[in-house]
């Protein structure tokens, strides 16, 4: 029972909270919106994966964007993304790598 609330939480079938008094258990009389757990924005980069050429071009984006930089703080931004994208692509080589080694029958050898 959430606190202050003679209210008794259920999850219904299409996914939201119910909350239902406990006196009308099963009964809902509000539904609220379940919050997601994680960031939306973290959620979409991962549905979103880019691939390799879009990843290098994005890196040779930022390599010349830190070339002309005079900023510390700014460099410092744009290498932390180059650093996020390095981790994408290495995810990437290695997940593919790991596809051709069970095409050639390696994988368990």
């Amino acid at each position: 029972m959430i606190e202050g609330k003679d209210e008794m939480p259920a999850l219904g079938k299409d996914g939201q909270i119910e909350f239902a008094s406990k006196e009308n258990a099963g009964k809902p009389e509000k539904k609220v919106k379940a919050e997601k757990v994680e960031n939306s924005e973290k959620n979409e980069k991962s549905d979103k994966k880019k691939d390799l050429s879009e990843i290098f071009t994005d890196l040779d984006s930022l390599l010349q964007k830190m070339e002309g930089e005079e900023s510390l703080e700014k460099s410092f931004a744009i290498y932390e993304k180059a650093v996020a994208l390095l981790k994408e692509a290495n995810s990437s080589i290695d997940r593919i790598e790991k596809q051709v080694r069970i095409l050639d029958g390696e994988e368990g050898k």
